[in-house]
């Protein structure tokens, strides 16, 4: 297994192809690479492909995640559209675990999102988890703010100061997504 970070410009045709087959979004099916290009501008793509290149895990950085605390704009790195091509052979937690320490390293301040049902895997990767804090930031639906549809926020790499901050997220003090 081989590690690689590409940006949008750098994924082949053929990438992008498996990428949206894995996240299964119906709106993407079919998307040309140009507008896939262009929608994920702003992220970078973490895979993990075996010997023969194929996509094993994939995970997405967005660098345009933005939340509003306190009438605070605070901008972090977001981990989305993880997912591996098999389940329960150990791509993801290493895909996982290796993104986490090159975050680490580079000292980006990068969080995560989890519905319930996969607490136990990111307790077994040994991510910090923060339970029941994602309903605590909104997400604007039309014209009124709704709670976000996950339950954690998980701490791939922050500052004890951000960690803080999240932390003191509960029902009087809400974080807003700023798009």
């Amino acid at each position: 297994m081989t590690y690689h970070i590409k940006n949008p410009e750098q994924l082949t045709v053929q990438e992008i192809g498996v990428i949206i087959k894995l996240w299964e979004n119906k709106e993407w099916t079919g998307m040309k690479a140009d507008d896939f290009r262009q929608l994920f501008k702003n992220s970078e793509f973490h895979l993990l492909l075996d010997t023969d290149g194929n996509i094993k895990s994939v995970l997405r950085l967005n660098f345009g995640f933005t939340l509003k605390i306190s009438g605070n704009l605070h901008s972090y790195t977001e981990m989305v559209g993880f997912v591996s091509a098999q389940k329960g052979h150990g791509y993801g937690s290493q895909l996982l675990k290796l993104s986490a320490e090159n975050v680490t390293e580079r000292d980006l301040q990068v969080i995560g999102f989890c519905i319930s049902d996969l607490r136990p895997f990111y307790e077994k990767c040994k991510i910090d988890i923060l339970y029941d804090k994602a309903k605590k930031i909104l997400e604007q639906e039309d014209d009124h703010w709704i709670s976000s549809e996950d339950d954690d926020i998980l701490i791939i790499h922050l500052s004890e100061e951000n960690r803080n901050l999240f932390k003191q997220l509960d029902s009087e003090k809400t974080a807003y997504l700023i798009q």
